[in-house]
């Protein structure tokens, strides 16, 4: 059974720094894609960073560029969203999300995998 178990929410201060973890079982972590997705109220979830396999390619959205950092430890099946100089735009329930990566086709495959969110609360 497939499971991604994130962590690491709450209020943080603008400027202020979380980080993110996403936990993952059920699969063989390594073929797999890792990305961040986030919904704030009222609006479509968006994508905030995708990371590819491990050493691979990561993409941020524009809005989190130079603030956020996607990684990944492939040792502990766990998938981290580094959030520095947060603002009060990024409060938003955030999703761990996963699909398997073909690196030959650098293509997403397969069943589409998402975690049950954890809340992002940036004010002051």
């Amino acid at each position: 059974q497939v499971q991604l178990v994130e962590s690491g929410g709450g209020l943080v201060q603008p400027g202020g720094s979380l980080r993110l973890s996403c936990a993952a079982s059920g699969f063989t972590f390594s073929n797999y894609g890792l990305s961040w997705y986030r919904q704030a109220p009222g609006k479509e979830r968006e994508l905030v960073a995708t990371i590819t396999r491990a050493g691979g390619a990561t993409h941020n959205t524009d809005s989190v560029k130079g603030r956020f950092t996607i990684s990944r430890d492939d040792a502990k099946n766990t998938v981290y969203l580094q959030m520095n100089s947060l603002k009060p735009g990024d409060t938003a329930v955030y999703y761990c999300y996963a699909r398997r990566f073909l690196a030959d086709l650098s293509a997403f495959v397969g069943p589409q995998y998402w975690g049950q969110g954890t809340q992002v609360t940036v004010s002051s």
